[in-house]
């Protein structure tokens, strides 16, 4: 029979949370200094990714005003040959 593991012991949340109060009290530069390094990789990311969907949606424009330009012509031609 498999033991029982009871989860709450091995990652007690409340206690990690006074954990980190405790270190952000204690040493708050520290305790900033590795935030701010744990959150840079997301920062920059979340620029990359940003960039990219902005560079997409500016293709997507693009060409969408390059095919309405073409229909305008298209209809345009059509009614000078009719006429």
């Amino acid at each position: 029979m498999a033991p029982v593991v009871d989860t709450t012991k091995m990652f007690d949340i409340k206690a990690w949370a006074e954990y980190v109060v405790e270190w952000a009290a204690k040493d708050p530069y520290g305790f900033l200094t590795t935030v701010i390094l744990a959150l840079t990789p997301l920062f920059l990311a979340s620029a990359v990714l940003s960039w990219k969907l902005a560079k997409m949606i500016e293709a997507r424009e693009k060409e969408q005003k390059k095919k309405q330009k073409r229909q305008e012509n298209i209809a345009k031609a059509k009614r000078l040959k009719k006429d």
